[in-house]
Protein backbone atom coordinates (compact mmCIF):
# COMPACT_ATOMS: atom_id res chain seq x y z
CA UNK A 1 0.00 0.00 0.00
CA UNK A 2 1.51 3.54 -0.78
CA UNK A 3 2.32 5.41 1.96
CA UNK A 4 -0.36 8.05 1.21
CA UNK A 5 -3.01 5.63 1.00
CA UNK A 6 -1.77 4.12 4.49
CA UNK A 7 -4.60 5.15 6.66
CA UNK A 8 -2.33 4.93 10.11
CA UNK A 9 0.03 7.51 8.06
CA UNK A 10 -3.44 9.79 7.30
CA UNK A 11 -3.87 9.44 11.16
CA UNK A 12 -0.43 10.28 12.20
CA UNK A 13 -1.09 13.77 9.77
CA UNK A 14 -4.00 14.72 11.81
CA UNK A 15 -2.35 13.90 15.35
CA UNK A 16 0.40 16.70 13.95
CA UNK A 17 -2.17 18.97 12.78
CA UNK A 18 -3.95 18.75 15.72
CA UNK A 19 -0.87 19.27 17.73
CA UNK A 20 0.64 22.29 15.67
CA UNK A 21 1.36 25.55 17.23
CA UNK A 22 -0.45 26.99 13.85
CA UNK A 23 -3.83 25.12 14.67
CA UNK A 24 -3.95 26.39 18.35
CA UNK A 25 -3.35 29.27 17.39
CA UNK A 26 -6.11 29.76 14.43
CA UNK A 27 -8.51 28.41 17.39
CA UNK A 28 -7.27 30.99 19.92
CA UNK A 29 -7.74 33.41 17.94
CA UNK A 30 -11.44 32.03 16.89
CA UNK A 31 -12.21 31.92 20.57
CA UNK A 32 -10.85 35.64 20.96
CA UNK A 33 -12.94 37.25 18.14
CA UNK A 34 -16.25 34.98 19.62
CA UNK A 35 -15.65 36.93 23.17
CA UNK A 36 -15.17 40.00 20.88
CA UNK A 37 -18.31 39.10 18.82
CA UNK A 38 -20.22 38.91 21.96
CA UNK A 39 -19.23 41.55 23.48
CA UNK A 40 -20.52 43.65 20.65
CA UNK A 41 -23.41 42.49 20.73
CA UNK A 42 -24.27 44.05 23.95
CA UNK A 43 -24.32 47.51 22.27
CA UNK A 44 -27.02 49.08 20.29
CA UNK A 45 -25.38 49.45 16.97
CA UNK A 46 -26.61 49.88 13.11
CA UNK A 47 -28.89 47.30 11.57
CA UNK A 48 -25.80 46.52 8.94
CA UNK A 49 -23.35 45.79 11.94
CA UNK A 50 -26.15 43.49 13.61
CA UNK A 51 -25.97 41.58 10.56
CA UNK A 52 -22.40 40.93 10.05
CA UNK A 53 -22.11 40.00 13.55
CA UNK A 54 -24.81 37.49 12.96
CA UNK A 55 -22.64 36.03 9.94
CA UNK A 56 -19.80 36.19 11.82
CA UNK A 57 -21.21 34.35 14.82
CA UNK A 58 -22.46 31.52 12.33
CA UNK A 59 -19.38 31.33 10.89
CA UNK A 60 -17.70 30.60 14.37
CA UNK A 61 -20.23 28.11 15.89
CA UNK A 62 -19.59 26.28 12.05
CA UNK A 63 -15.59 26.48 12.70
CA UNK A 64 -16.41 25.35 16.29
CA UNK A 65 -18.06 22.58 14.60
CA UNK A 66 -15.76 21.03 12.40
CA UNK A 67 -13.19 21.76 15.07
CA UNK A 68 -14.54 19.76 17.69
CA UNK A 69 -15.57 16.82 14.49
CA UNK A 70 -11.64 16.73 13.68
CA UNK A 71 -10.15 16.35 17.29
CA UNK A 72 -12.58 13.71 17.79
CA UNK A 73 -11.11 11.99 13.90
CA UNK A 74 -7.50 12.74 15.48
CA UNK A 75 -8.56 11.44 18.68
CA UNK A 76 -6.23 7.65 19.08
CA UNK A 77 -9.35 6.02 21.25
CA UNK A 78 -12.77 7.39 20.62
CA UNK A 79 -14.47 5.93 23.42
CA UNK A 80 -12.23 8.08 25.54
CA UNK A 81 -12.70 11.50 23.80
CA UNK A 82 -15.67 12.26 25.60
CA UNK A 83 -14.10 10.93 28.85
CA UNK A 84 -11.94 13.58 29.02
CA UNK A 85 -13.56 16.34 31.14
CA UNK A 86 -12.35 19.22 28.86
CA UNK A 87 -13.63 17.18 25.52
CA UNK A 88 -16.60 17.00 26.87
CA UNK A 89 -16.86 20.58 27.95
CA UNK A 90 -16.01 21.34 24.59
CA UNK A 91 -18.34 19.21 22.38
CA UNK A 92 -21.47 20.47 24.83
CA UNK A 93 -20.56 23.81 24.21
CA UNK A 94 -20.27 23.54 20.70
CA UNK A 95 -23.62 21.19 20.37
CA UNK A 96 -25.51 24.05 22.13
CA UNK A 97 -24.09 26.73 19.81
CA UNK A 98 -26.41 25.14 17.25
CA UNK A 99 -29.26 26.53 18.86
CA UNK A 100 -30.55 29.03 16.42
CA UNK A 101 -31.34 32.61 17.93
CA UNK A 102 -33.99 33.01 16.36
CA UNK A 103 -36.19 30.35 18.55
CA UNK A 104 -38.05 32.31 21.11
CA UNK A 105 -37.93 29.98 23.74
CA UNK A 106 -34.26 28.88 23.38
CA UNK A 107 -32.74 32.15 22.51
CA UNK A 108 -31.27 32.50 26.09
CA UNK A 109 -30.07 29.25 26.19
CA UNK A 110 -28.20 30.05 23.54
CA UNK A 111 -26.73 33.00 23.95
CA UNK A 112 -25.45 32.16 27.34
CA UNK A 113 -23.88 28.99 25.88
CA UNK A 114 -22.18 31.51 22.99
CA UNK A 115 -20.97 33.26 26.22
CA UNK A 116 -19.34 29.98 27.47
CA UNK A 117 -17.59 29.90 24.67
CA UNK A 118 -15.05 32.08 25.48
CA UNK A 119 -14.12 29.53 28.51
CA UNK A 120 -12.99 27.22 25.73
CA UNK A 121 -9.70 29.58 26.01
CA UNK A 122 -9.00 26.99 28.81
CA UNK A 123 -9.71 24.54 27.56
CA UNK A 124 -7.00 25.40 24.81
CA UNK A 125 -4.50 26.60 26.61
CA UNK A 126 -2.25 23.96 28.42
CA UNK A 127 -1.11 26.12 30.69
CA UNK A 128 -4.66 27.58 31.69
CA UNK A 129 -5.78 23.93 31.91
CA UNK A 130 -3.10 23.26 34.49
CA UNK A 131 -4.08 26.02 36.78
CA UNK A 132 -7.73 25.16 36.90
CA UNK A 133 -6.68 21.03 37.64
CA UNK A 134 -5.15 22.36 40.11
CA UNK A 135 -7.46 24.82 41.61
CA UNK A 136 -10.11 21.63 41.45
CA UNK A 137 -7.82 19.47 43.00
CA UNK A 138 -7.16 22.13 46.08
CA UNK A 139 -11.00 22.60 46.60
CA UNK A 140 -11.15 19.85 49.17
CA UNK A 141 -8.03 21.15 51.08
CA UNK A 142 -10.06 24.79 50.46
CA UNK A 143 -12.92 23.33 52.36
CA UNK A 144 -12.11 22.34 55.47
CA UNK A 145 -10.12 25.59 55.33
CA UNK A 146 -13.61 27.14 54.80
CA UNK A 147 -15.19 25.40 57.60
CA UNK A 148 -12.99 26.88 59.73
CA UNK A 149 -13.33 30.33 58.28
CA UNK A 150 -17.04 29.73 58.46
CA UNK A 151 -16.77 29.12 62.09
CA UNK A 152 -14.61 32.33 63.57
CA UNK A 153 -17.27 33.96 61.19
CA UNK A 154 -19.81 32.67 62.99
CA UNK A 155 -18.10 32.82 66.49
CA UNK A 156 -17.48 36.74 65.76
CA UNK A 157 -21.13 37.39 64.16
CA UNK A 158 -21.97 35.90 67.78
CA UNK A 159 -20.28 38.66 70.21
CA UNK A 160 -21.09 41.28 67.01
CA UNK A 161 -24.81 41.14 67.81
CA UNK A 162 -24.45 40.92 71.38
CA UNK A 163 -22.74 43.54 72.01
CA UNK A 164 -23.62 46.14 68.97
CA UNK A 165 -27.09 45.77 68.60
CA UNK A 166 -27.93 48.44 70.82
CA UNK A 167 -25.48 51.10 68.36
CA UNK A 168 -26.54 49.69 65.15
CA UNK A 169 -29.48 47.78 64.58
CA UNK A 170 -29.08 47.06 60.75
CA UNK A 171 -25.74 46.16 61.25
CA UNK A 172 -25.98 43.76 64.19
CA UNK A 173 -29.46 42.71 64.60
CA UNK A 174 -28.91 39.05 64.23
CA UNK A 175 -26.61 36.51 63.67
CA UNK A 176 -27.12 36.29 59.79
CA UNK A 177 -26.47 40.29 59.16
CA UNK A 178 -23.60 40.45 61.61
CA UNK A 179 -21.88 37.81 59.50
CA UNK A 180 -22.41 39.70 56.37
CA UNK A 181 -21.48 43.05 58.44
CA UNK A 182 -18.59 40.88 58.67
CA UNK A 183 -17.96 40.06 55.48
CA UNK A 184 -18.10 43.58 54.42
CA UNK A 185 -15.67 44.15 57.24
CA UNK A 186 -13.07 41.36 55.89
CA UNK A 187 -13.29 43.42 52.09
CA UNK A 188 -12.57 46.61 54.10
CA UNK A 189 -15.11 47.99 52.60
CA UNK A 190 -15.78 51.06 54.47
CA UNK A 191 -14.90 49.22 57.62
CA UNK A 192 -13.77 51.72 59.60
CA UNK A 193 -16.65 53.75 59.78
CA UNK A 194 -18.55 50.23 61.20
CA UNK A 195 -15.67 50.30 63.94
CA UNK A 196 -15.19 54.03 64.71
CA UNK A 197 -19.48 53.54 65.29
CA UNK A 198 -18.88 51.05 68.15
CA UNK A 199 -16.28 52.27 70.07
CA UNK A 200 -17.91 55.82 70.40
CA UNK A 201 -20.21 52.88 72.80
CA UNK A 202 -17.15 50.64 73.20
CA UNK A 203 -14.27 52.32 72.89
CA UNK A 204 -12.14 49.29 73.13
CA UNK A 205 -14.24 47.37 70.49
CA UNK A 206 -11.18 47.83 67.61
CA UNK A 207 -9.74 44.91 69.52
CA UNK A 208 -12.64 43.24 68.06
CA UNK A 209 -12.28 44.44 64.50
CA UNK A 210 -8.37 43.79 64.52
CA UNK A 211 -8.32 40.16 65.68
CA UNK A 212 -11.02 39.30 63.15
CA UNK A 213 -8.83 41.22 60.06
CA UNK A 214 -5.44 39.58 61.30
CA UNK A 215 -7.21 36.00 61.17
CA UNK A 216 -9.14 36.56 58.16
CA UNK A 217 -7.40 38.52 55.75
CA UNK A 218 -3.49 37.64 56.64
CA UNK A 219 -3.98 33.84 58.57
CA UNK A 220 -6.93 32.08 56.28
CA UNK A 221 -6.03 34.15 53.41
CA UNK A 222 -2.24 32.67 53.32
CA UNK A 223 -3.66 29.34 54.09
CA UNK A 224 -5.82 29.55 51.19
CA UNK A 225 -2.42 30.69 49.16
CA UNK A 226 -0.64 27.69 50.74
CA UNK A 227 -3.12 25.44 49.70
CA UNK A 228 -3.50 26.11 46.37
CA UNK A 229 0.55 26.43 45.60
CA UNK A 230 1.24 22.95 47.46
CA UNK A 231 -1.35 21.50 45.24
CA UNK A 232 0.31 23.38 41.90
CA UNK A 233 3.72 21.86 43.05
CA UNK A 234 2.49 18.56 43.03
CA UNK A 235 1.03 18.63 39.93
CA UNK A 236 4.10 19.98 38.59
CA UNK A 237 6.09 17.28 39.91
CA UNK A 238 3.71 14.65 38.61
CA UNK A 239 3.84 16.18 35.25
CA UNK A 240 7.51 16.50 34.89
CA UNK A 241 7.44 12.47 36.77
CA UNK A 242 4.94 11.52 33.70
CA UNK A 243 7.01 12.94 31.24
CA UNK A 244 10.33 11.59 32.52
CA UNK A 245 8.30 8.25 32.15
CA UNK A 246 7.50 8.54 28.66
CA UNK A 247 10.80 9.53 27.53
CA UNK A 248 12.15 6.46 29.01
CA UNK A 249 9.56 4.65 27.28
CA UNK A 250 10.27 6.28 23.97
CA UNK A 251 13.99 5.26 24.76
CA UNK A 252 12.91 2.06 25.10
CA UNK A 253 11.10 1.89 21.96
CA UNK A 254 13.41 3.22 19.76
CA UNK A 255 16.53 0.49 21.49
CA UNK A 256 14.45 -2.24 21.02
CA UNK A 257 13.65 -1.19 17.26
CA UNK A 258 17.78 -0.99 16.65
CA UNK A 259 18.09 -4.17 18.64
CA UNK A 260 15.77 -5.73 16.09
CA UNK A 261 17.39 -4.15 13.00
CA UNK A 262 20.91 -5.11 13.84
CA UNK A 263 19.30 -9.40 14.65
CA UNK A 264 17.86 -8.71 11.17
CA UNK A 265 21.36 -7.39 9.31
CA UNK A 266 23.02 -10.36 11.37
CA UNK A 267 20.55 -12.97 10.06
CA UNK A 268 21.16 -11.53 6.60
CA UNK A 269 24.73 -11.65 6.83
CA UNK A 270 24.74 -14.85 8.36
CA UNK A 271 22.34 -16.29 5.56
CA UNK A 272 24.92 -14.59 3.18
CA UNK A 273 27.99 -16.43 4.45
CA UNK A 274 26.69 -19.94 4.36
CA UNK A 275 25.58 -19.39 1.07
Amino acid sequence: MPPEMNPASGFNQLRRIESSKVFQTVVITIIILSALTIGAKTYDLPVLAEQSLTVMDNAITLFFLIEILFRFSASPVKRRFLLDGWNLFDTLVVIGSLIPLDNSEAVLLGRLLRVFRVLRLVSVVPELRFLINSLLKAIPRMGYIAVLMFIIFYIYAAIGSMFFASVDDKLWGDVAIAMLTLFRVATFEDWTDIMYATMEQYPLSWIYYLTFIFLTAFVFLNMMIGAILEVMSEEQNAKEAQKAHDERDEITRQLQGVQRQLEELTRQVAGRDRE
